[in-house]
C-alpha cells in the first residue's frame, strides 16, 4: 500500500502530521504528544524506526537512531542537566561503545553494558585525574591505571572503584611501592624503593595497558569517539517492530521515556568521587609521599594490614631488583592455567574431560532417590564406567576433546556425602563444570600433586596416585560413618573421586575437595602443621606471599576464648583417634591466618562515608606504631543471629554455630567492624589473637616488628589423610623424621604421632593460664 500524507488528532489530544500507511504512520512525520512531547523523523507501520530526533518538556533530547519505538543504535542524548552520551544504544539503554561528558566536565570513554560502564575505557576528572583500564557495573574493576594530577600513577589491579590486588605506585619523585592492596588500602607484602634506589623496569607493567614508562597514557583509538564511525559499525533492523496503533504505541513510548530520562540525566557516579584518591590529591600519597622523600640506594621489605605498616626489613636494592615480577593475575595465587598440565594438547583435553565427566556423573545421579548406603555401594563393583567418543553415544553428548574413558568412584556413596554437605547439585556442577574453567595452583609438597582450584573458589582438585586412591577407598566406609556422626569435624571433606583415560595415555586420578580457605578475608599466612622439627622450615628465599610455611616458620601462638578452644581440641581428638583407627600418620593442620591491623576497632566510630577514603587509614611509622595499645581490641563477638550472617553452607562450612565463654556461653557471630559480620563454625571464621614469640637466641635482624600482638581470624583443617603406615618397613621410615628411635616404636605408633600432633597444636593454642 502506498503512502499518503495526512494529518491525525487522537482523542487524548496527540497529533501526528507526515506520511500515513492506511491509518498509521509510516515515512517521515512528526508526533506531538499532549504533554509536550515531541519526535520528528521516520516511522515504520506505526513505529518509531530509523532516524530522528525527540525531545522531551524538561529540555532532553534525543538524536540518533530508534528501532521499533525503542532508542536502539548510534545516538546524542542530552540530559536536563546538561550531561551529553554520543555513542551506542540498546532498548533504551547505554549499551556498546560511548563517550559521556557530565555537567561537571568529568569525562568517560569507553565501553558499556545495560547502562553501565563495562569493559575497557578511560575516566577523566575535572581536577586533572584519570583512569583508564577495565570497568564493571560501572565500577573500576580490573587491570587499570590510575595517574593523578599531582603526578603520581598506580598500575594494578581494582575491584569495585578500590585498588584490590598487586600493583604498582609510582611517586612523582621517583619513589616506587610494589606491594598488594584490598579494598583500597595496602594490605600484604611488598617492596618500597627510595627515589635512586634501583628498581625492576615499569616496561612489562606498561605494554599490555598501552602507556609508556613516563606515565603517559596511550590509547589505541581516538580519545573521542565519531558518532559516525560508531554507526558504520551498528546496524539497525526493524526487527523489533510490533504492530501496534499509532496512539496506543506512541502514549507508551512517552511514558517511558519519561522514565528513562530520569535515569539518563544522572550525575558522576558517586563511586569514582569516593573510592579514588582523585578528590583529596594532598592525601592521595599520604605517608608514602614523605616515605618518597629518603633517597638512597637501599629498599624496605614492607608488610601491611588494612593499611597498617607492621613490619619492616631494610635491604639492598641490588638484592631485591630481580625478584619484583608484574602482576598478571587478579588474584595473589601463583597460578597457571589448566592447559599447562602435561604438555601439548593434552592439558587441555583433561580440563573438557573432567568437567564433561563430572556434568555426566552429578546429573545422572541427582534425580535417583536418595536411600540409605549398602555395603555393595563401596565395593568394587561400586563403579560407572563410560566412553566418551567425540562425536557421542547414546549415552553421552558430542564434545570437543578427544575420545575418553570415564570412571566414577562410589557415586552414591558421594552423592550422599553431597548431600550431607548440604551441596546443591547444580551449584556443584556450575562451580567445576562452568565456562570458566579451572586454575592450577602450585604446590610445594613432596607428593607430587597437582592442584586445580574452581573459578569460584570453592572446590579443589587433587590428582592422586593410584596407593592414595585405594587408601582412599578402603577407608570411605569409616569415613562415611565419621563425617556423618560429627558435623563439626575438621577432617577434609570429599566430595567425588574419578579417572580419566586418554586414548593411548595414562591414567589421571583425581579427587574434588572443599577449599578450607574459601573467605572474603584475605588469608594472611598459611601453615602446614605436623607437630615435626625435621625439614620443617620453609627457606626465607623461596617465601612468596601465598608460600604455605611450615612448623618452625610458625611465629605466633593463637590464645582464644575458652569454649572455642575447648570445642576445637575436642574435636581434634576425635579426628585423631578416627585416623589413629585406619593406622594413617602423617597428616597436617592447615592454618590459614588473617590479620586485623591494630587499633581497627577505632574504624567503628567513623562515619560510614570515611570508610571510602582509601587512604584514610594510612600507613604508620614506627613511633606512631609503638604507641598504639596492645592488645588490640579489633574483634567483637556478639550473640548469634541468623538473619544477620550469611548461613548458607559451603564447600567446608556444615558444623554448628560456635559458643562462646565471653558472651555468656551463647552462639556467636563475628563482627570485624568495617568489614563484615561472620558465623563462628569449627575451623572457620574463629577468632584469637596471635602474640608474636620471641627469640631471645635469635642473632639482631634487619626486620623491624612494630607489634607484638594482632587480632586474628583463623581458618582450620586437618588434611593428607591418605598416607596410610602399617607396615614395620613404613613404620620405621616415618619415625626417623620424628627422631623416635625405630626400635623401641610398636604398632602404636600412630598414637605416637597423633599424640606428638596434638601436644604440638596445644602449644600453639595455648590454654589461658
Amino acid at each position: 500500500m502506498d503512502t499518503r500524507p495526512g494529518e491525525r488528532e487522537f482523542s487524548n489530544g496527540d497529533f501526528y502530521s507526515g506520511e500515513l500507511k492506511g491509518s498509521l504512520p509510516h515515512g517521515k512525520g512528526n508526533y506531538e504528544w499532549s504533554d509536550g512531547t515531541i519526535y520528528q523523523g521516520d516511522w515504520y507501520e506505526g513505529k518509531i524506526s530509523g532516524k530522528g530526533k525527540l525531545v522531551w518538556p524538561s529540555g532532553a533530547k534525543y538524536e540518533g537512531d530508534f528501532s521499533g519505538g525503542y532508542l536502539h543504535g548510534i545516538g546524542t542524548m542530552t540530559s536536563p542537566d546538561g550531561s551529553v552520551y554520543s555513542g551506542a544504544w540498546r532498548m533504551n539503554v547505554r549499551h556498546g561503545l560511548g563517550r559521556k561528558e557530565y555537567v561537571n566536565s568529568d569525562l568517560y570513554d569507553g565501553s558499556w553494558k545495560e547502562g553501565m560502564q563495562e569493559g575497557n575505557g578511560s575516566y577523566s576528572w575535572t581536577n586533572g585525574n584519570r583512569y583508564i583500564g577495565n570497568w564493571k557495573n560501572g565500577k573500576m574493576s580490573g587491570r587499570g591505571v590510575m595517574r593523578w594530577a599531582n603526578g603520581d600513577l598506580f598500575d594494578g589491579f581494582w575491584l569495585n572503584g578500590f585498588r584490590h590486588g598487586s600493583g604498582v605506585y609510582k611517586f612523582v619523585d621517583g619513589c616506587l611501592y610494589y606491594g598488594a592492596w584490598a579494598h583500597g588500602l595496602k594490605d600484604g607484602k611488598g617492596v618500597f624503593y627510595p627515589a635512586g634506589s634501583k628498581h625492576p623496569s615499569l616496561k612489562k607493567w606498561c605494554r599490555s595497558l598501552e602507556y609508556d614508562d613516563t606515565g603517559k597514557f596511550v590509547l589505541s583509538r581516538s580519545s573521542s569517539i565519531n558518532v559516525e564511525e560508531l554507526r558504520s559499525l551498528s546496524t539497525v533492523t526493524p526487527s523489533l517492530s510490533v504492530k501496534t496503533s499509532a496512539s496506543g504505541t506512541s502514549k507508551t513510548l512517552s511514558e517511558r521515556f519519561r522514565d528513562e530520562n530520569l535515569r539518563n540525566s544522572d550525575p558522576p557516579p558517586s563511586d569514582f568521587t569516593c573510592h579514588g584518591p582523585s578528590f583529596k590529591p594532598a592525601r592521595s600519597s599520604g605517608s608514602d609521599q614523605r616515605e618518597g622523600q629518603v633517597k638512597n640506594r637501599v629498599v624496605y621489605e614492607r608488610e601491611y594490614m588494612q593499611g597498617v605498616l607492621i613490619r619492616e626489613t631494610i635491604t639492598s636494592s641490588v638484592d631485591r631488583s630481580h625478584k619484583i615480577r608484574p602482576p598478571n593475575v587478579h588474584k595473589q595465587v601463583k597460578s597457571r592455567s589448566f592447559m599447562t598440565f602435561l604438555s601439548g594438547e593434552r592439558n587441555y583435553y583433561l580440563m573438557l574431560n573432567l568437567q564433561l565427566g563430572i556434568r555426566y556423573t552429578v546429573g545422572k545421579i541427582t534425580p535417583v532417590p536418595r536411600r540409605e548406603v549398602r555395603a555393595s555401594d563401596f565395593g568394587k563393583k561400586a563403579r560407572t564406567m563410560v566412553y566418551f567418543p567425540r562425536d557421542g553415544s547414546n549415552f553421552t553428548p558430542p564434545h570437543k576433546s578427544i575420545d575418553f574413558s570415564w570412571k566414577d568412584y562410589c557415586p552414591m556413596v558421594f552423592r550422599n556425602l553431597r548431600a550431607m554437605f548440604k551441596l546443591d547439585a547444580a551449584e556443584y556442577m556450575m562451580s567445576i563444570c562452568g565456562d570458566d574453567g579451572l586454575t592450577e595452583i602450585c604446590s610445594s609438597g613432596k607428593s607430587g600433586s597437582i592442584f586445580y582450584l574452581s573459578h569460584d573458589d570453592r572446590f579443589v582438585i587433587k590428582t592422586l596416585r593410584k596407593s592414595e586412591l585405594k587408601v582412599l577407598l578402603r577407608m570411605l566406609p569409616k569415613y562415611y560413618g565419621h563425617v556423618g556422626d560429627h558435623e563439626n569435624t575438621l577432617i577434609t571433606k570429599f566430595f567425588g573421586v574419578h579417572r580419566i583415560k586418554l586414548k593411548l595415555g595414562k591414567k589421571v586420578r583425581f579427587v574434588v575437595m572443599g577449599n578450607m580457605f574459601c573467605t572474603e578475608l584475605k588469608i594472611h599466612r598459611r601453615y602446614d602443621l605436623k607437630g615435626s622439627t625435621q625439614g620443617r622450615i620453609t627457606e626465607k628465599i623461596k617465601i612468596q606471599e601465598k608460600t604455605t610455611l611450615k612448623d618452625l616458620d610458625l611465629a605466633y601462638e593463637f590464645h582464644m576464648d575458652m569454649l572455642l578452644r575447648e570445642a576445637l581440641f575436642k574435636q581434634i581428638y576425635l579426628d585423631c583417634a578416627f585416623l589413629e583407627s585406619l593406622h594413617i600418620i602423617d597428616y597436617s593442620l592447615l592454618l590459614g591466618v588473617h590479620f586485623r591491623a591494630p587499633g581497627q576497632l577505632n574504624d567503628i566510630l567513623e562515619p560510614p562515608n570515611s570508610m571510602s577514603d582509601q587512604e584514610s587509614v594510612s600507613s604508620v611509622d614506627v613511633g606512631m606504631a609503638q604507641e598504639l595499645s596492645i592488645p588490640p581490641k579489633g574483634l567483637l563477638l556478639v550473640t548469634h543471629e541468623p538473619n544477620s550472617v550469611n548461613t548458607a553452607p559451603g564447600p567446608h562450612i556444615r558444623g554448628s554455630t560456635l559458643r562462646a565463654f565471653s558472651v555468656g556461653e551463647k552462639e556467636v557471630d563475628l563482627i570485624l567492624p568495617g568489614t563484615a559480620r561472620l558465623r563462628v563454625q569449627l575451623g572457620v571464621n574463629m577468632p584469637a589473637q596471635a602474640h608474636h614469640k620471641l627469640d631471645e637466641d635469635k642473632e639482631e635482624s634487619a626486620t623491624i616488628e612494630l607489634f607484638e600482638v594482632y587480632d586474628v581470624v583463623v581458618y582450620m583443617g586437618i588434611i593428607d589423610i591418605l598416607q596410610e603406615y602399617n607396615t614395620k618397613k613404613k613404620v620405621e621410615h616415618k619415625c626417623k623424621s620424628f627422631r623416635y628411635d625405630p626400635m623401641t616404636v610398636s604398632v602404636t605408633e600412630p598414637k605416637v604421632y597423633s599424640k606428638r600432633f596434638v601436644d604440638f597444636l596445644q602449644k600453639v593454642f595455648p590454654e589461658e593460664g
